[in-house]
């Protein structure tokens, strides 16, 4: 019986039996037909297991582990065409002393991956490009909310891309390898999650498509989820699709997803190694907690209520009742009373009466109704000199918008390695978000741009993109600097790039517009499976989003969808709130642009005396040499002497 079913497996896998020695097929029993089979290859001294997962365009992804890193806690590689990524993970076994959890993901992309060699002056791999950051968050928000409460172990996970096609993108299977190393490993870990990246084209869904399928795309989706269709993580940028389309690409990666994970699960059922067990951080006894709830339950309760306080009375009077408690326990209770897990405790009640207050009164602590939206102010050309300006205030978030337009030759230029996986050369429209320290009343150093800078720009640059023009004969860098913040500072960046397009100049399809949506949930004890309750809320403020479950933010026009970004701190969300969080953001963008409509609805048509000029002349060959000059000196002394700058000549 055996000898057959070996015989029908080595059939099936085009093993010739005269090499039988050198390969073990371990069958395993089917947990669904969609996992084929995990699979060992080599001797018996480099034994591979290895599990493939089927999608539904035939294309198959390959999850391997046991071969390589092998003194790391947990180490998978996967595989899409022939884009391969190993991405491994170490925790440390001592904890630290933060109140979060200290993860730390790092994707690079290796030019060797490519056959290519870097172009600087070392000839080697610098800093990280905006692309490994922003592929960093991107795998960092998948897996983050699935770490146990009270983790605090610092987590290195470390992407390192082996080898790239240049026909299948290698950030998703990024996700998908690193949700494999979590799982395989020792760490606490609620996983597995999965990730699939969504297509629309000629009104199909188009499951992980390859670079030139994306190309011919209006929707570029990747959905992250885990078992049960609970969402974790979603981000997307799309030309202007329509919301039925946009929900109904959602759904289908989730669906897939479940391939993914069934698939981690298999693999980790034979090869996983036992979870440690851990030491969430030090909370103080009964009685102290007890203490700190009736010193300040009531007083959080006043403050929240009271809806004429703004962002910093609210946290000024928040701060002066947590000295006040942890100065009292000093005083009332005889053993030493660690003050971090005092402070950590507050918090938590803070968090917990905040969050009472939304399901008790259905108002929020500035006094808005859940779907309100706060009060916006728009204006248009503040500075002569710029080429287009736009300051948009919403409540107490103010940003400054400015454009500015220069010739073809200020494109921005791609990285070899970037180029070769988005198929993009250069941009002629790019968007730089800044957020000083003083936005938030604070003191900071002012250096390089930040991660979560590049990542709330990108954001804003997706939701724009779709709406300019791509004809236009100038590049386009739109900066944006947040004066004030108190929330959705980059839906506002969205909101004041649109004005301060219109306002230089810059044809676009129609104004677009960005809000923020959170959540407040409830859990039928602590099954985080089971939601029992929840509150959507409009246009977020900044403590909404600290003491809240979601920051789920859309931008777009009035006739569709341009970019989102879900930022989920919950184990997963039901797909009924996703499409709930969806149509509530509609309706919001579409009532924003209606106040920025007031201001300015359409593109500039008058031009402005600082406007560039572009204008384009024809030079007959035979001349072409001598307007050139020897060595270019002609066109170097025209931009010297007159600021012209001559582009394209043949």
């Amino acid at each position: 019986m055996a000898a057959s079913v070996r015989a029908k497996v080595l059939g099936i896998l085009n093993f010739p039996e005269s090499i039988t020695s050198y390969y073990n097929v371990h069958l395993l029993k089917y947990i669904t037909g969609n996992v084929r089979h995990v699979r060992r290859f080599g001797d018996s001294t480099n034994r591979v297991p290895e599990v493939e997962v089927p999608f539904s365009n035939g294309r198959n992804l390959t999850l391997s582990t046991g071969k390589f890193a092998r003194f790391a806690d947990g180490c998978a590689v996967a595989a899409l065409g022939d884009t391969s990524v190993m991405v491994t993970t170490v925790s440390k076994t001592k904890p630290s002393p933060s109140s979060f959890i200290p993860l730390v993901v790092d994707y690079r992309q290796k030019a060797a991956a490519a056959g290519r060699i870097p172009t600087n002056f070392l000839r080697r791999e610098l800093g990280p490009t905006e692309k490994e950051i922003l592929t960093s968050r991107l795998i960092d928000r998948s897996l983050r909310p699935l770490f146990p409460v009270g983790y605090s172990y610092e987590t290195q996970i470390m992407c390192n891309l082996l080898a790239v096609d240049g026909v299948n993108d290698p950030d998703v299977i990024s996700i998908n390898a690193a949700s494999a190393a979590l799982a395989l490993s020792d760490i606490p870990w609620n996983g597995p999650v999965g990730a699939v990246r969504v297509g629309f084209s000629n009104n199909e869904i188009v499951i992980n498509p390859t670079r030139r399928e994306l190309s011919q795309s209006i929707l570029n989706l990747v959905v992250s989820a885990t078992r049960h269709n609970l969402v974790v993580m979603l981000e997307a940028a799309a030309e202007n699709i329509l919301q039925q389309d946009f929900l109904k690409a959602i759904r289908a990666g989730v669906k897939e997803c479940q391939n993914v994970i069934q698939a981690i699960q298999q693999l980790q059922k034979h090869y996983g190694k036992a979870k440690r067990e851990f030491e969430p951080l030090q909370v103080p006894s009964e009685a102290v907690l007890e203490a700190i709830r009736s010193l300040s339950e009531m007083r959080l309760r006043e403050i929240f209520r009271d809806h004429t306080h703004d962002k910093l009375s609210r946290d000024l009077a928040v701060s002066a009742v947590r000295t006040d408690v942890v100065d009292k326990l000093k005083h009332s209770f005889d053993e030493d009373v660690d003050i971090n897990s005092v402070t950590e405790c507050f918090n938590r009640v803070s968090k917990e009466t905040f969050r009472s207050l939304v399901f008790e009164d259905n108002i929020r602590c500035d006094g808005r109704s859940l779907e309100e939206l706060r009060n916006i102010s728009c204006q248009i050309d503040l500075y002569k000199p710029l080429h287009g300006s736009s300051l948009f205030q919403r409540g107490q978030t103010q940003v400054f918008c400015t454009v500015a337009l220069d010739s073809p030759e200020s494109a921005m230029k791609m990285d070899a390695v970037t180029m070769l996986t988005s198929g993009l050369k250069e941009k002629n429209f790019f968007l730089h978000y800044e957020f000083p320290p003083y936005a938030t009343k604070e003191i900071g150093r002012v250096g390089p741009v930040g991660r979560r800078e590049l990542g709330h720009g990108a954001l804003a640059e997706k939701g724009l993109r779709p709406v300019v023009s791509r004809d236009f004969p100038f590049t386009i860098r739109l900066t944006s600097e947040v004066l004030e913040s108190n929330g959705s500072s980059s839906m506002a960046t969205v909101c004041g790039g649109s004005l301060a397009l219109m306002d230089a100049g810059v044809p676009i399809s129609s104004p677009a517009a960005g809000v923020a949506i959170g959540l407040i949930s409830r859990y039928t004890g602590s099954d985080t499976k089971h939601m029992e309750d929840y509150k959507l809320l409009t246009d977020i403020l900044g403590i909404e989003d600290y003491m809240g479950d979601m920051d789920f933010k859309l931008a777009g026009t009035k006739k569709g969808i341009t970019a989102l970004q879900a930022d989920i701190k919950i184990p997963g969300l039901p797909l009924k709130v996703v499409m709930e969080a969806v149509q509530q953001a509609t309706d919001a963008k579409s009532k924003i642009i209606d106040i920025m409509n007031e201001t300015l609805s359409k593109t500039r048509k008058q031009r402005k005396e600082n406007w560039p000029v572009s204008e384009q002349l024809e030079v007959p060959p035979q001349k072409r040499a001598k307007f050139l000059g020897l060595g270019g000196s002609n066109v170097k002394r025209l931009l010297v002497e007159t600021g012209v700058q001559v582009v394209g000549y043949f």
